[in-house]
């Protein structure tokens, strides 16, 4: 697949960031509206009861202030995720949340973990490392953007903080490392010049020959052509001004 081809917009790049945070949203929205707490659904490791929660405590949040955290990075990373990775980004969402809620279920804390800051986690790791394995130029600036943008995220992984659930992000960033050297992606075929291949016949390249194997540029006659400083001529002509007389 061709550049060209690979990088094209579709409305999923839009649609998918969108009903994502829109879900989040109208489930907080909810718990406000009908005066209800859905945290019990949230992960609670080791038990099986708190097995649910790996597929419901990316939708639930405890503050507003924790939803909105979420809700930019998370739109982010999945519309860069769908554009970058459309071939896979399916599995990778969906394998990623079971992947990393068995790991907050096996090492977390006996408390109810919740949030979508998980599957942030998940997303970076995965776009960061999976750009850096397939050393395609695009996928690889796109990788040291993430760095850039949220590579002081990594902090959060250890635990710094009580009220953050570290074992979630640990959990994110690990299923995203691991997805990121398991899954295979198609990738797009880099375009290559003539001069590029390998058979490429250096000695009829017309630039080429301007040049020694030492990359010193050479000045050559074309044509036949002489170019040397003796062989120019001036010629003046010589006019005589009238004058008024």
């Amino acid at each position: 697949m061709t550049e060209q081809k690979y990088f094209t917009y579709t409305d999923w790049i839009l649609l998918v960031p969108l009903g994502a945070v829109l879900s989040i949203w109208t489930v907080y929205w909810a718990e406000l509206q009908f005066g209800i707490n859905l945290n019990e659904y949230g992960v609670y490791p080791r038990t099986l009861k708190g097995l649910r929660g790996i597929v419901f405590s990316p939708f639930l949040h405890a503050s507003v202030e924790h939803l909105y955290n979420n809700t930019i990075p998370l739109a982010i990373l999945l519309a860069a995720l769908v554009y970058f990775y459309r071939s896979i980004a399916l599995r990778i969402v969906v394998g990623g949340v079971l992947l990393s809620g068995l790991v907050t279920w096996a090492i977390g804390r006996p408390s109810y973990h919740i949030g979508a800051s998980g599957v942030i986690y998940l997303l970076a790791s995965f776009i960061f490392f999976k750009g850096i394995f397939t050393k395609h130029y695009r996928l690889v600036a796109l990788s040291l953007i993430v760095v850039f943008v949220y590579g002081s995220l990594l902090w959060y992984i250890f635990p710094v903080k009580e009220d953050i659930s570290w074992e979630g992000h640990l959990g994110g960033f690990l299923s995203g490392l691991l997805l990121a050297m398991v899954v295979k992606a198609k990738l797009p075929v880099v375009k290559k010049y003539d001069w590029e291949h390998e058979d490429y016949p250096v000695e009829d390249d017309v630039f080429l020959q301007h040049f020694d194997e030492d990359g010193n540029f050479i000045e050559q006659k074309e044509n036949g052509a002489d170019t040397s400083v003796d062989s120019i001529q001036i010629i003046y002509e010589y006019k005589e001004r009238k004058t008024d007389s």
